[in-house]
């Protein structure tokens, strides 16, 4: 009905929010927002860690669905990162996008909290209402990852070089029209089963966050929320590993890739030698990608 068109018209031009980053922080925030809580919270009975890696994969994929569009999804400052490095984002909008993506993080890690302390779980029975980031009863890997007893803060570093490495050469693979490359419309399929399958292979270890706005954001929270400094103090202070180890993957993965495989694709007619040449993914900007900016892909 032409009523009904209308008042559709009059509401999108009211609501419709035009500020990039603003998209881009709704996109986190829903990205974030499905975790492991049920898993922890009920003991195990009605989740297990295959089942939680899922949950988040899932996210990130639907997260890509709904502002890959609009934003570009970056979700991931180690993703972000990467495409400055490559070219494909300003320098200048770097450090924006990491206080969004942190500041989405940390907002969905307060519904998370209002989600289920509001069901009694952790003022009852569960832990009673005791907020603990160790021992039988804690809550606070919930929201951030903490390590393994048997990892070393050495170990634990190089664990989020290689896993965030390998997740930004298969980002690349994927968006790299050169290579194989991906069905349109599939690459959140793709990049979805791509962190599903790193984290179920090296999430033993410390949980595979590849994230630092995941993981510092949530940290925040519940250091403010009642957990306390041993948020930080941890694992030998162990907080600062996911934040640095995946900027550092990020980088490596970018070069792996270019140099061991973006470099040495044929040059297309109209190709400049000197594009082969330089830290760039190849071909990006010609064959439909996102232009600077808008690159379409993120990470967990």
């Amino acid at each position: 009905p032409m009523g009904t068109t209308s008042f559709l018209k009059k509401a999108r031009a009211l609501l419709r929010i035009r500020n990039q980053l603003v998209r881009e922080c709704l996109a986190e925030l829903l990205a974030v927002f499905v975790g492991s809580a049920q898993m922890v919270t009920s003991s195990g009975t009605k989740g297990n860690i295959l089942t939680a890696y899922l949950a988040g994969a899932l996210a990130v994929m639907v997260a890509i669905y709904m502002a890959g569009g609009v934003s570009g999804a970056h979700l991931n400052p180690a993703f972000s990162l990467a495409m400055c490095l490559l070219e494909q984002f300003p320098w200048w909008k770097l450090p924006i996008f990491v206080a969004v993506q942190t500041s989405g993080a940390f907002m969905s890690a307060g519904a998370v909290y209002a989600l289920y302390y509001g069901t009694g779980r952790w003022a009852g029975h569960y832990s009673n209402g005791t907020l603990t980031t160790s021992g039988p009863w804690e809550t606070a890997s919930i929201f951030a990852t903490y390590p393994a007893d048997y990892l070393s803060l050495s170990n634990g570093f190089l664990d989020q070089v290689m896993g965030t490495a390998l997740l930004i050469m298969g980002i690349l693979a994927i968006l790299d029209t050169r290579n194989k490359g991906v069905p349109k419309g599939l690459e959140p399929v793709a990049v979805a089963l791509l962190v599903f399958s790193i984290e179920v292979s090296m999430g033993s270890n410390c949980g595979c966050p590849m994230n630092p706005a995941r993981d510092f954001g949530p940290r925040l929270f519940t250091y403010v929320a009642g957990w306390g400094a041993e948020v930080f103090s941890r694992g030998n202070g162990w907080w600062w590993v996911p934040v640095v180890a995946p900027l550092l993957g990020a980088a490596v993965g970018s070069a792996l890739y270019q140099l061991l495989v973006a470099f040495h694709h044929p040059l297309e007619e109209g190709d400049p030698p000197a594009e082969q040449t330089s830290l760039v993914l190849v071909n990006v900007r010609r064959r439909g990608m996102a232009p600077p900016g808008r690159a379409e892909v993120p990470q967990p």
